[in-house]
């Protein structure tokens, strides 16, 4: 069974995210992981999902993975931040672009 891995990446207020998180994923996946990416699962959702309900969504998604991939950025934003504090809180593997 594939190692599974959580994208995180800044989004709010952020133009390039999906972007970032596409070509993160490609990469991951030819590296051998399952990966989630939870820009692709939050473009599905509705415009009207608020930001606590999104970060709710996130942190389940990521306590299905193993490892989480932090990109470039991660430190300025409080989401990324939270699921820092969650990958640490739950001894996930922790991989920095």
């Amino acid at each position: 069974m594939k190692e599974r891995i959580y994208i995180s990446v800044p989004v709010t207020g952020t133009d390039d995210y999906l972007e970032r998180f596409s070509e993160k994923e490609c990469e991951l996946e030819k590296c051998g992981y399952s990966v989630i990416n939870p820009a692709a699962v939050g473009s599905m959702l509705p415009e009207d999902t608020a930001y606590e309900e999104y970060m709710g969504m996130s942190l389940t998604m990521l306590g299905m993975c193993g490892s989480i991939y932090m990109l470039k950025g991660w430190e300025k934003s409080c989401g990324a931040n939270r699921e820092y504090g969650y990958a640490l809180a739950k001894d996930m593997s922790v991989i920095f672009e």
